[in-house]
């Protein structure tokens, strides 16, 4: 089925690995079939890549982007991944 695959990392937060785990019990519940969280990702992705000139998207697609540059730049400068605001000034 996927003769051409590659491993993929993936770090959510809790909130929305929770909201695809419910997704993922919905069809498991209708279709009396194990529904998979990868099987819920990889479907969303697809469905996704469909919507390529959709507006919320394609804003989703840059909050997220924001929100990983934002967290690189505080976890270089020693702010780390947490979200931790700190003032830098040098004196």
């Amino acid at each position: 089925m996927f003769a051409n695959k590659t491993r993929v990392l993936l770090i959510l937060p809790q909130e929305v690995r929770d909201r695809a785990r419910v997704l993922a019990g919905r069809p498991t519940t209708t279709l009396k079939l194990p529904v998979s969280l990868q099987i819920v990702l990889r479907a969303l992705i697809e469905e996704g890549l469909k919507r390529d000139g959709d507006r919320n998207l394609l804003a989703n697609v840059e909050g997220q982007a924001h929100a990983v540059r934002r967290i690189r730049s505080l976890a270089g400068r020693g702010g780390g991944a947490q979200g931790e605001h700190r003032n830098i000034r040098k004196r």
